[in-house]
């Protein structure tokens, strides 16, 4: 029989799975329908797009640890569990909890293999970056980066280009694109960019 720690373990990956692919966030149920229907026309091994989008949507914590990450790659070819860890304590503090989201982050970028890691113990570098050429899947993500964002608002060019979206490069789609496949619209246009929010429902 498994431990009580390894019990535990597989008892919040479960409810975590839930709270994303289930009964999870109301908001975001209009997304999750959409996903479940792009993943049907993806093969197996180029879904990691929508698990990524679904989880930060959900829990936008992993977009602030893959925004930390995509910036710190942005700097140099390989990283440190501890350079990450540094830029999440700058935002949340020097917690124990954090700590161990940060890591359980980390570890699902592995296992999404989006990250890799080194010969060397808790160095890290990007697996090969994945083009997004797919409008529907490109309005969908960064409708799922709107979710993660505070007041669910950003400009286009902003989330085009957002380190977050570190393992993926998004093809350019124009704003009619996005608000026909998406429930984003935009708010704004402007010498300072588009401003895209999401639809109320």
């Amino acid at each position: 029989m498994g431990s009580t720690a390894k019990r535990n373990a597989r008892d919040k990956t479960i409810t975590l799975l839930m709270r994303i692919w289930f009964d999870g966030v109301p908001e975001i149920k209009s997304l999750r329908m959409r996903a479940l229907k792009i993943i049907r026309q993806l093969p197996t091994g180029e879904r990691i797009p929508i698990h990524f989008g679904m989880s930060m949507a959900t829990y936008p914590f992993l977009k602030i640890v893959a925004d930390s990450i995509g910036r710190l790659l942005r700097l140099q070819n390989s990283l440190t569990s501890s350079q990450i860890q540094c830029r999440i304590r700058e935002k949340y503090g020097d917690r124990e909890t954090v700590s161990r989201a940060t890591q359980r982050v980390i570890y699902s970028f592995i296992d999404w293999g989006v990250l890799e890691k080194e010969q060397k113990v808790s160095i890290y570098k990007s697996a090969s970056v994945k083009y997004i050429d797919n409008p529907e899947l490109v309005a969908w993500l960064i409708e799922a980066m709107l979710h993660a964002k505070p007041g669910n608002r950003s400009f286009f060019n902003d989330l085009l280009q957002t380190p977050a979206f570190f393992p993926f490069k998004l093809k350019w789609i124009s704003l009619d694109v996005i608000e026909e496949l998406s429930n984003i619209q935009v708010a704004h246009k402007g010498s300072d960019g588009s401003l895209l929010v999401l639809r109320k429902s």
